[in-house]
């Protein structure tokens, strides 16, 4: 089974790293991405994604207000490069929480709770 993934992430440079993450892994499809939050809603909606890579920081609105604005929340892992929203993530009930760069072995380990969590 594929895990559909999509990236909201406003760095080109970012969103490419983590596509180049995804190619890794067989099962991981890369169905869209956005570069900002009303995008990346709208990608969300229509595109319903099973995993969700998740900036925080970003012009206007941030990854925060991005679950806050959905119905369904996709498996969620924040990438960002901030480590002070780590404890907020979780009460948003993210699955994991990536510091950039993002390490090919710290990927690996998000996409391991991943894969157990829809196995679950």
């Amino acid at each position: 089974m594929k895990i559909r993934a999509v990236i909201v992430e406003d760095s080109r440079l970012a969103r490419n790293e983590l596509k180049e993450l995804i190619k890794l892994h067989d099962d991981l499809e890369l169905i869209g991405e956005a570069s900002n939050v009303d995008d990346g809603v709208e990608l969300i909606e229509s595109e319903s994604p099973d995993l969700l890579f998740l900036d925080i920081n970003m012009p206007e609105k941030d990854g925060f207000d991005l679950l806050e604005m959905l119905e369904e929340v996709p498996i969620t892992i924040f990438t960002t490069a901030y480590d002070e929203y780590a404890i907020k993530s979780f009460e948003y009930n993210a699955l994991d929480y990536l510091l950039k760069p993002v390490s090919n072995k710290r990927f690996d380990m998000a996409l391991e709770k991943v894969r157990a969590n829809m196995a679950s």
